[in-house]
């Protein structure tokens, strides 16, 4: 077994490699400098005139960069005063009741966990959102190079210093937290301590939900009235410079799809490994192994980070994006290669941090594990998420079957794209579901709900590569509309169009495996929460040895409620997307009626970008206040009233419709998004190309489909997540209240 100095040294030498990692891709980026290259073009200015040389395209580029760099930083300010409100609120609350159940020692930590967690994944989002907006405008001047490797090695490195550096900070920050409180505890109260840890999962996931929210309520609000009124009403492009809405769309691509995604993926690193600390600290064995074999979780993660390194040089530099057929390929390698080369180091890791036997004290029974099932529990997560990755590819990407005959349901108008593109989201999630179940089988059988904590970190393992996948898609969107708004040469949209396509694709495949994530995630908090209750029935010398029951009355009975709340949150949150664009639409029309030369192809006239910001920002904040507000009080409120076994229900519940509904969702809104990307590529001849009545029906299922793959379907990853750590933070707490039973005392 490896010491306490190996372990920190491993662990902190990875993360620091990755910090390091991000500021060197940084530096790559910034050598391109934002200036244009001389060329001749018969449009007009965005910001008049006809010039065409360099100093004014150069001009035009900063005037656009800084317009959406200003939005960004606007809404992510305002957005996080908010949330500054909220944890200084919320911090309040978890003090008194950590304190009140358990002890004030406990809640002083698990409060200070809660902070660290919260500030972590607002410096996660804000990076993210700083690099992205950095970066767009550069991937933009390098498509205007000749080939592809350019622009496409400036896009990735950005999602590269999104990746290595939320990586290496919340596991640098989580790991020096736990040492700051290992000095404070002795050996044989690991289990308290890590139940004050868990509250840095609790604040990262909170922050996040915000950030999906408030993000994708922004980004969705502008997105459909620029298409609505651009596209479909008067056919220009929604990235035109003529369209008041652009601006706020490109903004609401850093802030919803970087900054929210980044915060998301960080609440589940953070969340899985508490979970994983919190059973592994309450098993006996593993705890008497030495502090190696309780922090194995953080120690996958951070070897990760490595695995992930390697791994990026397959697209910068052994295999070159050189044309446009290579793209896809260079990131879908990314996930494969990486998972693979995960297997290995897991190995290496498992046998020198874990004992090679120790017995775990199952929900059921007493099992006896071994090193090498907690690796075969790791690898089966990270294989899975691959799987659950490249099943959402197929389902979402133009080359295969089912995003062609989407496109070709268009022919018929834009009521069958819509069945088609349904009916594609609801078979989407038969592969995923049985992978699930398969991991959760496998891993539950070998190591119990260790072994599903192990399956959740696992499937996370190489998150810096998903990270740099899923953020180089927003990029080369941001990318495209720049070049579109500063009217450069057709072959320059093309290239950041190829780009954009495959991040289409890629985007989706990294909220698959979010989703992937999130749902084994949720179970291993899940069965965290069980295992803490359980300690507390110990403790109070109450018989532990009952399980959860699911036709427990209050437990089926709040199965059904669990089960409903996803559907009663993504209604808040289609409906606020909608109320935001309606809004919108009706802004872009005002603008178009009372300037009508705003539409003439040639005009020097200006837009009031700022007034559609300010409608997106106003929105965001003032819509996600309820989501949120359900999500963290639905188990506070159950736990308080009606006990444990009603949380037990509410969990189940959540957790079965929320996953399947999240995956239709997003995979429905890929899908019709990519369509319209194949008519608009006129691969098909026969579908007309764009402006024809296929493109326009192409354009409503991509309208439909936005806020299902960018709001809604994302955000209940975290409702999912949310609802256990919350549960699991304060299982003492609920079970302080009449022995687990509630005010009301309901349970018998």
């Amino acid at each position: 077994m490896i010491s306490i100095e190996s372990t920190s040294s491993i662990i902190i030498v990875c993360a620091g490699i990755g910090l390091l990692w991000a500021f060197l891709q940084f530096t790559l980026i910034a050598k391109t400098k934002v200036s244009a290259h001389e060329q001749v073009d018969e449009k007009s200015s965005l910001v008049g005139g006809s010039a065409r040389t360099q100093e004014a395209q150069t001009a035009k580029l900063k005037e656009i960069y800084t317009a959406i760099s200003d939005g960004a930083e606007a809404f992510l300010h305002a957005e996080y005063s908010i949330c500054g409100i909220f944890v200084v609120f919320f911090s309040v609350v978890v003090f008194c009741l950590i304190s009140w159940g358990q002890s004030v020692g406990e809640g002083f930590l698990t409060t200070l966990s809660f902070i660290l967690g919260a500030v972590t994944s607002i410096a996660s989002g804000y990076i993210g959102m700083k690099v992205a907006v950095f970066s767009n405008v550069r991937t933009t001047i390098n498509a205007q190079k000749d080939g592809y490797q350019e622009c496409f090695n400036t896009a990735f490195r950005a999602g590269s210093v999104m990746g290595f550096a939320l990586s290496g900070l919340g596991i640098l920050v989580l790991y020096v937290t736990l040492m700051l409180f290992y000095t404070g505890f002795d050996q044989k109260d690991w289990d308290i301590m890590m139940g004050c840890i868990s509250g840095y999962g609790l604040g990262g996931s909170s922050i996040a939900m915000f950030g999906r929210v408030g993000g994708g309520i922004y980004t969705k609000a502008a997105d459909v009235g620029a298409d609505l009124v651009g596209k479909v009403v008067h056919g220009i492009p929604e990235d035109d410079p003529r369209n008041p809405a652009t601006i706020a769309d490109n903004v609401g691509d850093n802030v919803g799809d970087v900054a929210g995604m980044g915060a998301d993926l960080f609440g589940s690193f953070a969340e899985s490994t508490c979970a994983a600390l919190v059973i592994a600290s309450q098993t006996y064995e593993l705890r008497n192994a030495g502090w190696g074999a309780v922090c194995y979780p953080i120690a996958v993660s951070a070897i990760g980070v490595i695995v992930c390194l390697v791994t990026s040089f397959l697209a910068t530099h052994i295999y070159p994006v050189t044309t446009e057929n290579k793209i896809e390929l260079a990131l879908r390698l990314q996930i494969i290669v990486s998972t693979v080369l995960m297997i290995p180091a897991v190995y290496f890791l498992g046998s020198n941090m874990l004992p090679d036997t120790f017995v775990i004290d199952g929900v059921n029974s007493v099992i006896k594990a071994t090193s090498y099932d907690a690796f075969i529990c790791v690898v089966a997560g990270g294989v899975g998420g691959l799987v659950i990755g490249l099943t959402t590819e197929y389902y979402t990407s133009k080359e295969y079957q089912p995003v062609i005959e989407l496109a070709n349901s268009c022919k018929t108008g834009a009521a069958t794209n819509i069945i088609y593109g349904l009916s594609l989201g609801y078979k989407s999630v038969i592969v995923p579901v049985f992978v699930l179940a398969l991991i959760v089988y496998v891993a539950f059988e070998l190591c119990d709900l260790y072994g599903i904590a192990l399956a959740a970190v696992g499937m996370l393992g190489n998150l810096a590569t998903g990270l740099t996948i899923d953020a180089y898609g927003p990029v080369c969107d941001n990318a495209g509309g720049i070049a579109e708004m500063a009217e450069l040469p057709k072959q320059v949209r093309h290239k950041t169009d190829a780009l954009d396509a495959a991040g289409n694709t890629t985007a989706a495949v990294g909220k698959g495996f979010a989703i992937g994530s999130a749902a084994l995630v949720s179970l291993a908090l899940y069965g965290a929460f069980v295992v803490r209750i359980r300690q507390a029935q110990i403790h109070a010398h109450e018989d532990a040895s009952v399980s959860v029951q699911i036709l427990h009355p209050l437990t089926f009975a709040f199965l059904l409620i669990g089960s409903m709340l996803p559907y009663w949150f993504s209604a808040m949150t289609m409906k606020s997307v909608g109320e935001a664009a309606m809004e919108m639409v009706n802004e872009v029309q005002r603008q178009f009626l009372e300037t009508p030369e705003l539409l003439h192809e040639n005009t020097t006239l200006r837009p009031d970008y700022e007034r559609c910001v300010e409608i997106s920002t106003k929105s965001a904040l003032k819509e996600m206040i309820a989501p949120g507000a359900l999500v963290m009080l639905a188990p506070l409120i159950t736990g308080t009233l009606f006990g444990v076994h009603a949380v037990y229900g509410l969990l189940t519940g959540g957790l079965l419709s929320g996953v399947q509904l999240a995956i239709s969702m997003s995979n429905t809104g890929g899908a019709w998004d990519n369509a319209k990307k194949y008519i608009e590529g006129n691969i098909d001849p026969l579908l007309g190309g764009k402006g024809s009545d296929c493109h326009k029906a192409a354009v409503v299922g991509d309208t439909v489909g936005d806020p299902l793959k960018d709001t809604s379907g994302p955000s209940l990853n975290i409702l999912m997540k949310l609802m256990a750590i919350i549960s699991l933070v304060f299982a003492d707490y609920f079970f302080a209240i009449n022995g687990g039973r509630g005010l009301l005392g309901l349970a018998q």
